[in-house]
């Protein structure tokens, strides 16, 4: 058994129940985003955060202790995203990142932003011309350090 095992045993009975990621996330006590990234095997729960999911997902003590694990993060099967969901993120990045990376290095100076003090909000915006995906990311900024 591994967490990939785990992870697939969350989506099966996910959708074998008929669970919504942000009734789990009520459950747990955290964003729906930063549950469903934990369940897909992208973030590390405590004790406590995973016995909550274990009893969502009929997890056997030793499931429940891979949710403990820090994971090897990076989940994409390739290089180039497939998914045409996923893809599009690609290809935002691919057109607009040169432009992100300006304008964040013009308003704060050299460095990053951070995706570990970090967090993500995905909502529904309704629209005239047919309802958006609105996603909010913050993440703070880590100047880089002269030395």
């Amino acid at each position: 058994m591994n967490r990939n095992d785990v992870t697939e045993k969350i989506i099966t009975t996910k959708v074998s129940k008929g669970l919504k990621w942000e009734d789990v996330a009520k459950a747990v006590g955290l964003s729906k985003e930063w549950v469903t990234a934990g369940c897909l095997g992208q973030m590390t729960f405590d004790a406590r955060q995973a016995a909550i999911v274990a009893g969502i997902f009929d997890l056997s003590e030793e499931e429940a202790k891979w949710l403990q694990v820090v994971p090897y993060k990076g989940s994409l099967p390739t290089s180039v995203p497939t998914d045409p969901l996923i893809y599009r993120w690609y290809e935002v990045v691919n057109v607009y990142g040169s432009t992100i990376k300006e304008l964040i290095h013009e308003e704060f100076g050299d460095g990053i932003m951070s995706a570990i003090d970090f967090s993500m909000d995905i909502e529904r915006e309704p629209h005239a011309n047919g309802d958006r995906v609105r996603v909010v990311l913050s993440g703070k900024f880590l100047p880089y350090k002269a030395y």
